[in-house]
């Protein structure tokens, strides 16, 4: 009777399986999810479009011919003309660059004051907790779209330039959307400051500061880039809204939501889609796809939905 051979043979170390990273196994999941990666490459498309399309337009911008003005889609001008005889196609992709900087922006913003906020509060708790909490609270019981409207109101009345005014949009949507992601931050931190890592970092002797951004707010990553993905949609939504009310950005700066304004009347709604529907298509297209993306993206990143 042959005996069985040994697994591991003498002299020779098992080798070693190396798992894959966090970063990878988000990535396998993520693929898995046919709608969230639809979302992406549209998203990835979107950019492509905005920021590299301007480039091989041959219209200018802001250069008007009357003559031409109100044309249909054709050969020449793939989605028509406006009012002034300029590109829809070119200025909706300039209008890409702006509501997406943005959406960027203010997400980068809000992302900043909140993760740092909220892990103040969550790691020294008691006066400091109370304070911020309650600051927090009093922004988050203010309803964030009439707020919006209020300053854009102020800005149009003290006539505010319009290369400034993008700025202080970016500022407005910070303002308005970090206390829910401070929120979340600080009771992230607040359960990973008992974890036995931490302990290990009281009996290393580590700083406050080096305890906060090397331990803690590294280990909310996941939770940033979901929040982060469905903050870009929500702050495109109101640039939209305010832009499409003339408290945004003005003309002749465009933006996907002053496009829209721009088919105001009856004739331009009914008679010339071309004006309206290609902003509006590409507003909701954007933003569904951001949403779906932050849904695969919290998936991906659920330690309960690894298989």
């Amino acid at each position: 009777m042959e005996t069985a051979k040994p697994l591991i043979q003498k002299g020779k170390k098992p080798a070693k399986v190396k798992s894959p990273s966090l970063w990878k196994q988000t990535y396998r999941r993520l693929n898995k999810n046919k709608l969230a990666m639809v979302s992406l490459f549209f998203l990835i498309f979107m950019f492509l479009l905005s920021f590299v399309g301007p480039h091989f337009s041959p219209y200018i911008l802001d250069r008007t011919d009357i003559a031409y003005s109100n044309q249909p889609p054709s050969a020449s001008h793939w989605l028509g003309t406006d009012n002034y005889g300029r590109d829809v196609l070119t200025r909706l992709m300039m209008a890409g660059q702006i509501s997406l900087t943005i959406g960027l922006a203010s997400m980068f913003l809000s992302i900043a004051i909140g993760a740092f906020l909220g892990a103040i509060s969550g790691f020294y708790r008691g006066v400091v907790d109370l304070v911020i909490m309650r600051l927090a609270d009093i922004l988050m019981s203010i309803p964030g779209l009439p707020l919006l409207l209020i300053m854009g109101a102020i800005l149009s009345e003290w006539k505010v330039p319009s290369e400034y005014r993008l700025y202080i949009i970016m500022i407005m949507l910070s303002v308005v959307g970090w206390p829910a992601l401070a929120r979340l931050v600080r009771g992230q931190i607040l359960s990973l400051r008992e974890q036995p890592f931490m302990q290990a970092t009281e009996v290393l002797g580590l700083s406050d500061r080096r305890k906060i951004f090397h331990h803690l707010i590294p280990n909310t990553l996941p939770l940033l880039l979901v929040v982060a993905t469905l903050n870009v949609a929500g702050s495109i939504l109101s640039e939209s809204a305010l832009s499409f009310l003339g408290l945004g950005v003005v003309p002749p700066t465009p933006s996907w939501g002053n496009m829209m304004d721009a088919a105001n009347n009856y004739m331009d709604f009914r008679k010339r889609p071309w004006l309206w529907m290609p902003p509006g298509l590409t507003i909701f297209l954007t933003v569904v796809s951001i949403n779906l993306l932050g849904d695969g993206l919290r998936d991906a990143l659920d330690p309960k939905m690894k298989r």
